[in-house]
């Protein structure tokens, strides 16, 4: 299984590269941050810093978007990155909550993620494509390189679609029945497509938190510092709730059940420890969403989900005890889980 490091690029962004290398040491293989314009520093200018001073990281967004950043552009700025580094780059893509709705515009829609997708990886491999009825490529990208983009997704629609053309499935949560639920969504599409289902690289990211050991002082400490993730999931999952309704067969009730107590967002706020809007969330979509307790727990869990498929977990690292994280993993977790 390989690891990852989720971060936002709050400044300074000497500490963020700084956490990267970190990563690196500790056996980490991917560096991933926000990419919101308005709310955090510019990641695309700190992956270069990433890239230079770690030797294998691949780096990319979780998630960019394709309403903020024209595709030609983004295309440009991965290719760039991958001829000075080598192929080291991956581009998360998805609605665009937070970076569409603070610069007061709506998430992108299923369309245009998926004309952007095509167009960002034929242009981050030299190839031509068809931008808006023009013909273009980047003529300078050499021969080999590789762009692959995850998508996000949580709603039915989504999900076909990312196993339809995605190179792989971003899931923004570690609930262990939903991980099966949605990546068997994502793997029977890629089948349906004429895909192999193997191709489709499977990406879960959740915040995690090494406690010493499993006493309720840890463990409610711990749950504290990740419950932010329950109302930056339940954004999501409120968009899915107007969409199809309180109770549709088409999303399990795990997953929206929990909102119903939601009030409302601010995004001063998202994806923070000590996020006053995100009170709602119960202990126990905090259990079930993250990862929570002492190296055994996080082990057993990990095991779990990488015998639902699961190639990649990506650690959330947004809480009071950064370093400590990381370094447990790297010293303990990873090498268990990778025995």
């Amino acid at each position: 299984m390989d690891f990852g490091l989720v971060l936002q690029t709050d400044p300074p962004a000497s500490r963020v590269v700084d956490l990267m290398r970190r990563a690196e040491r500790n056996g980490f293989t991917y560096g991933w941050t926000f990419d919101s314009a308005v709310l955090w520093q510019e990641p695309f200018v700190i992956y270069s810093q990433i890239l230079a001073q770690t030797d294998r990281l691949t780096v990319g967004p979780m998630v960019t978007n394709p309403g903020t950043r024209t595709w030609e552009v983004t295309a440009s700025t991965f290719a760039t990155l991958n001829d000075m580094y080598g192929n080291r780059t991956v581009c998360g893509i998805g609605r665009g909550d937070s970076a569409m709705r603070v610069a007061g515009r709506k998430p992108n829609t299923l369309a245009r993620i998926s004309e952007a997708m095509k167009v960002i990886r034929a242009l981050g491999r030299g190839e031509e494509t068809d931008l808006g009825g023009t013909p273009i490529r980047l003529p300078w990208v050499k021969p080999g390189a590789e762009l692959p983009v995850w998508m996000a997704a949580y709603g039915p629609k989504a999900l076909k679609m990312t196993g339809e053309e995605a190179d792989g499935f971003i899931l923004q949560l570690a609930d262990l029945y939903l991980t099966e639920f949605m990546v068997k969504a994502v793997k029977d599409a890629a089948v349906a497509a004429g895909r192999d289902p193997d191709e489709v690289t499977i990406c879960v990211a959740a915040p995690a938190y090494v406690t010493d050991d499993d006493s309720p002082e840890a463990l409610a400490h711990a749950r504290e510092q990740c419950r932010w993730f329950g109302g930056m999931v339940g954004n999501h999952v409120a968009d899915l709730v107007s969409r199809y309704g309180e109770h549709s067969a088409q999303i399990p009730a795990e997953l929206t059940d929990y909102i119903k107590a939601r009030e409302g967002y601010d995004y001063a706020h998202h994806g923070r420890s000590g996020n006053p809007d995100t009170q709602f969330v119960p202990d126990e979509i905090v259990d079930r969403f993250c990862l929570i307790g002492p190296v055994e727990a996080h082990i057993e869990k990990l095991n779990a989900l990488r015998a639902l498929g699961v190639d990649q977990f990506a650690v959330y690292d947004m809480h009071d005890a950064q370093e400590a994280t990381i370094d447990a993993y790297g010293s303990k977790v990873i090498p268990a889980v990778n025995a």
